[in-house]
């Protein structure tokens, strides 16, 4: 079993109905509507609540931030690559996490993706932060709402997904073209890299086009979940007005001009 707190993150998960709850525990100092409406959620869905000391909520929760309430569930099940290469009948935009280990950053991350409309998360199994409760709360409960892969080798996982006609694009310091003149519209998998060194080599060179995101002050590069919000959301743009039919630009980054590094 796993632990969840926060309200948003127990609230998403009963929403979700994904997960089998054991319990809920909510403290009994805390009265508001927004507690009050997990309570009747969870006695809609039949399961159990129960009313303890805030004092023991910080025990089970070992932290005192999780606003008076915390949730005994089922830990989350995640895909196979199988799973995510499965045609969905529309333009894919997927995720591919390359050692992110902080789980603040991880969840940042998923709550960005789920905003942007992503289709799907890579992560690799090691080198790769857990979906803990402390992800889950920074997530906000965005990963009730995403399909989430765990795979052994991420460059294997990258090559299946491009045999699957999806794009690899990497976010590098070192990449020559500008995130903005990339068109994003049709299938591809964008490639954060972890928080110290980036995209690990063999993920670099697997990648199709590297990308960056020119920056203007004197400090180099953006946290790693601030420039997949970056990115993500500038897709998700590209992908409405192509939705709309108002995407007529030919410029350099059409797919159909489009040639990888890794071809």
């Amino acid at each position: 079993m796993q632990i969840l707190y926060g309200i948003h993150p127990v609230e998403e998960a009963l929403r979700a109905g994904r997960r089998r709850f054991d319990h809920v525990l909510v403290a009994r100092e805390r009265r508001d509507e927004r507690l009050e409406a997990i309570v009747t959620l969870c006695r809609t869905l039949k399961i159990r609540v129960r009313a303890e000391p805030r004092e023991s909520l910080n025990d089970i929760a070992r932290t005192p931030a999780h606003q008076g309430v915390v949730a005994i569930v089922r830990a989350q099940e995640f895909l196979s690559i199988e799973d995510i290469l499965e045609p969905t009948g529309t333009a894919r935009l997927v995720l591919a996490l390359d050692g992110v280990e902080d789980p603040q950053n991880l969840g940042a991350l998923l709550r960005s993706a789920d905003g942007a409309g992503v289709d799907a998360v890579v992560m690799p199994e090691r080198r790769s932060a857990p979906l803990s409760a402390v992800a889950a709360k920074a997530a906000a409960g965005a990963q009730e709402h995403l399909r989430i892969a765990r795979v052994v080798n991420l460059v294997r996982a990258l090559e299946d997904l491009k045999r699957n006609n999806l794009w690899v694009i990497g976010l590098d310091e070192r990449g020559t073209t500008d995130y903005d003149q990339f068109d994003f519209s049709g299938d591809c998998v964008l490639v954060m890299g972890s928080e110290g060194d980036g995209l690990h080599e063999l993920v670099r060179r697997t990648c199709d086009h590297l990308l960056r995101i020119p920056m203007a002050g004197g400090v180099s590069s953006l946290n790693v979940s601030a420039a997949a919000s970056v990115v993500l959301f500038e897709a998700a743009r590209q992908r409405r007005l192509a939705q709309r039919g108002q995407e007529k630009s030919d410029g350099p980054g059409r797919r159909k001009k489009q040639k990888g590094l890794g071809s």
